[in-house]
């Protein structure tokens, strides 16, 4: 298989394969391109191999029509603590993690399954479900995961809650070019029929030091996700070329067009004690990225380091100290 180099304003990108190269030009095809076997430089218009057109007749996605998601519609409700309430029409269905509704309407029906509830997974033979769910110990997560139904009349709710402070973001798949890559415990819920696997990461260097490990979440359909995020949330859109410096754990999401790699943060006194570890994540564009302000590893790190048991005070505004933690009785 050949691999693209892309060159948007003389800033030069690649190798790529083809399906990462026309999910960039589909974004933004004023640029040129080049593979081997080029004599030269060819505007992106004008190469047939990289038009969403050609490579749908070679390979049609996995989610094209008659393995649509179910069309769902929600409210976001909260602040701190936000839950995501799902309206079901007769037959339609949401899927979430074990452990993550937070209230349902009697005629919505509960049914744990493996694999993620699309078209592929429930289709497939048992040992194709088993290894669906497998795949799913491998990011952490259960063999499990629970579909609800409604089976009645008119409209129901489902709602699920956010495990922790954050913001809950609604993504449409099919605005993001079908595919999401997440961190692995980011997922909150989808519509039936998204497809939940995983997705490795290629660089030994990035798979072991980039905050997330080799295996992150991929999301793949055209229905709507909900992933999770600790603290504010920011969208940022990155152009082609533009490279952006981020903190490992606080990487929620990106679309597949985004490279991902790490880089040492600097000398050895800076990596031992400037507090931001030995490395951080590059993200290159083009394409979208989203980040959190609070991952959950600082915010329970910071919750050990203040438990009693692990030295951390409860009278931390009093000038006695620990002494006033044994007159009041803390220890």
């Amino acid at each position: 298989m050949s691999l693209w180099y892309l060159s948007y304003d003389g800033n030069q990108m690649g190798p790529m394969e083809t399906e990462q190269a026309v999910q960039q030009v589909k974004m933004n095809s004023r640029g040129y391109a080049w593979r081997e076997g080029f004599a030269s430089w060819m505007p992106m218009l004008q190469v047939p191999e990289l038009q969403i057109s050609a490579v749908s007749a070679v390979s049609p996605p996995p989610f094209a029509a008659g393995n649509r998601a179910d069309e769902i519609d929600y409210k976001i409700l909260g602040s701190e603590m936000q839950f995501v309430e799902i309206e079901l029409d007769p037959g339609e269905s949401a899927v979430s993690e074990a452990g993550a509704m937070m209230y349902k309407d009697s005629t919505v029906q509960m049914e744990t399954i493996f694999g993620d509830g699309s078209a592929s997974s429930m289709s497939g033979t048992f040992m194709d479900k088993l290894m669906g769910a497998g795949k799913r110990l491998l990011t952490g997560e259960t063999l499990f995961m629970t579909v609800f139904t409604h089976t009645g009349t008119g409209k129901a709710h489902v709602a699920f809650g956010a495990p922790y402070p954050g913001n809950i973001l609604p993504i449409k798949l099919t605005d993001v070019g079908g595919c999401l890559i997440c961190q692995k415990d980011s997922y909150l819920c989808a519509a039936k029929g998204v497809g939940i696997s995983i997705y490795f990461q290629r660089k030994i260097l990035t798979g072991l030091f980039g905050g997330e490990g080799f295996i992150m979440q991929k999301l793949e359909g055209n229905g709507m996700v909900f992933i999770h995020a600790g603290g504010t949330v920011m969208e940022r859109r990155l152009s082609a070329g533009e490279i952006l410096h981020v903190d490992t754990g606080c990487i929620v999401a990106f679309e597949p067009s985004v490279q991902f790699d790490i880089q040492q943060t600097g000398n050895i006194k800076t990596a031992l004690f400037g507090g931001e570890g030995f490395f951080f994540a590059v993200l290159q564009g083009p394409g979208k990225i989203w980040l959190q302000s609070l991952p959950f590893s600082r915010l329970a790190g910071r919750m050990l380091r203040a438990a009693p048991q692990r030295g951390g005070s409860r009278e931390e505004g009093s000038v006695l100290g620990s002494l006033g933690n044994l007159i009041g009785g803390d220890q």
